[in-house]
């Protein structure tokens, strides 16, 4: 067998022992990650490295490194041309802590779920570091001082400016600026960073790249930019949201419009001492771009240096069939990493996809899940090919937004028909009024698609919350309960709605937490799971709950932000979970 073969079956070096068995003496480039190492498209850093590699880099992932110290980041030897760091999935302070500022005691990041090293319970004993983009950097840069530092992934993109740390109370400058990195890649990223890649390569600057975000002295600054030009947009600066909060919410409805938009302005905004660029993003990967990405040799497995890590497990059965999101959520920062444009995969695509991994040694023929951050969006096109808002969803679907029934249930037939697959499911997130207009795929889901309970996510059913949301009305959830409700008797299935819910999002009192509770109870919804708001960097919900002014209107608005505050609104929904209510009722008798 040959040494590609063999590559191709193995992950990417994690040790410079490995490094060593593929002939290598010295790497391209090192990436490193908060999370441990799992080579699944689902990981941004598999996804990144595989794409790198299959351009002929010599890649190596340095995954949940020590940070009291930099020898880790020096076990590869000096990389010729980057190190590229992450937070890992989610944000570090998502990470390790609850929306609460709770310390979380689980991280389906790392082996055996654990954030700890080991049994000691220490803040520097933990597997990734508070603000781990931040840390990394400075021990990269303390290894190797002239070896570029790109920075990336969820983390970066969403601090790219100035942001909310929910677990410091405060405004904080850009992660750029914090970090003293080369470079910021913001959202997905393929395109920008094997732009990176060629141009270090080749020795050239880093300068005006689609995607990126540069950090400039003021005296740069001055000599590239002119403020006058009509393709530059200031932001409100650090100092400026200091004087004025309210200029947050500004800020960032500005960095909100030109991400759904793929404007071709810039974006600069200054920091304490330095002023951040933000360049133009690239356009979205296109589907035969798509395939081929998802199609690399992933082994889908855990590195074998990083056992049993839950996340994998979770989706290592799943297929990612779309990419991005129109829907715009305040809440979610899927529209500001991903972007709003829907790149479906091609049917031909997956299906190879999933035909080897119906090969894979632990594949019991069930797919987990078909879909993407909104799985019904797959296929989906606009009639009239793109508009600067991409507000496809809200406050109802648009008319020119295409919904393309059958492809999505000629997809589900094709994997279906496979020889070694007995389930597919859909487990991502669905629309709710896009479901109501596919009837068809949707009495397919209750059918054959779902285990026994379909998974709907209204947010909340009171009207003032639901706009603050930009969420569809309840009247939408009304409607699709009861022909959801009809399918399951015509096909004489037992399937259950289990919605998911926020609790104390900006806008949100304790009497619509009350008055929701009640709503769920006579719509005969079971709510099994819900979430308090967590004031995340890079939405807008944030930017209402630092600020406490409509993202419409600019009114003030009511922010639960005290312990207490919320305290109350879990209350009141804990009260309504299945095992209080019997515990309740069994108390009575």
């Amino acid at each position: 067998m040959s040494m590609k073969k063999n590559n191709r079956l193995s992950p990417l070096p994690a040790s410079m022992e490995e490094c060593r068995a593929r002939g290598w003496h010295e790497l391209d480039i090192v990436l490193v990650t908060g999370d441990a190492y799992v080579d699944h498209p689902s990981f941004g850093t598999a996804l990144i490295g595989r794409l790198l590699e299959s351009k002929g880099y010599k890649v190596a992932i340095l995954a949940q490194p020590r940070y009291d110290n930099n020898a880790e980041f020096k076990q590869f030897g000096k990389p010729r041309l980057f190190f590229g760091i992450s937070g890992g999935n989610l944000d570090s302070i998502v990470a390790n802590y609850t929306g609460n500022g709770k310390v979380r005691d689980k991280d389906a990041y790392s082996p055996n779920g654990n954030p700890w090293r080991g049994k000691i319970k220490d803040k520097n004993n933990r597997c990734r570091p508070d603000r781990a983009s931040m840390l990394y950097t400075n021990l990269a840069r303390s290894a190797y001082n002239d070896v570029p530092v790109i920075l990336g992934g969820v983390e970066a993109s969403l601090r790219r400016f100035v942001h909310y740390d929910y677990k410091q109370g405060k405004l904080r400058g850009s992660l750029l600026s914090d970090a003293k990195a080369d470079i910021i890649v913001y959202g997905m990223g393929e395109h920008a960073i094997l732009e990176i890649a060629q141009r270090l390569a080749n020795r050239q600057e880093l300068d005006t790249i689609a995607g990126t975000c540069e950090r400039l002295s003021p005296k740069v600054f001055q000599s590239r930019f002119d403020m006058e030009e009509k393709e530059n947009i200031l932001l409100p600066s650090w100092k400026d949201m200091q004087r004025q909060k309210a200029l947050f919410l500004d800020a960032e409805k500005k960095v909100d419009s030109q991400a759904r938009s793929y404007a071709h302005q810039t974006l600069i905004q200054q920091q304490q001492s330095a002023w951040i660029i933000q360049h133009p993003q690239p356009p979205p990967l296109n589907s035969k771009e798509m395939d081929a990405l998802y199609e690399l040799p992933y082994t889908r497995q855990e590195h074998p240096g990083f056992p049993n890590v839950p996340a994998a497990r979770m989706i290592q059965h799943s297929i990612t069939t779309v990419r991005g999101c129109c829907g715009n959520c305040s809440f979610c920062a899927i529209t500001r990493h991903q972007g709003p444009a829907i790149t479906s995969r091609s049917q031909e695509s997956i299906v190879r996809e999933i035909e080897q991994l119906s090969e894979m040694k632990h594949f019991t023929g069930t797919v987990s899940d078909l879909g993407g951050p909104t799985a019904n969006l797959y296929a989906v096109s606009c009639k009239i090919g793109s508009c600067k808002k991409h507000d496809c969803l809200y406050p109802k679907v648009c008319k020119n937004l295409q919904v393309d029934e059958e492809a999505f249930l000629s997809l589900l037939r094709k994997v279906a028909q496979l020889k070694k697959v007995q389930h597919v499911f859909i487990a991502s997130g669905l629309r709710l009024e896009l479901l109501r207009k596919t009837p068809t795929l949707f009495k397919e889901i209750i059918r054959s698609h779902t285990p026994g309970a379909l998974k709907i996510a209204p947010e909340h059913t009171e009207k003032e919350v639901l706009e603050l949301m930009h969420k569809e009305s309840h009247k939408q959830l009304e409607e699709l309960l009861k022909l959801g409700r009809q399918f399951s008797r015509e096909l004489r299935k037992n399937i259950q709605f289990t919605p998911y819910i926020i609790s104390s999002h900006p806008g949100c009192t304790a009497s619509h937490t009350a008055k929701m509770a009640k709503t769920l109870g006579k719509l005969g919804l079971e709510l099994r799971q819900f979430q308090d708001f967590t004031p995340t960097p890079g939405t807008l919900a944030t930017a209402m709950y630092v600020t406490g002014l409509h993202r419409d209107t600019g009114k003030p608005i009511y922010v639960a932000r005290n312990k207490n505050e919320r305290m109350k609104q879990r209350t009141i929904l804990e009260e309504i979970l299945p095992v209080n209510r019997k515990r309740t009722k069994k108390g009575r008798s």
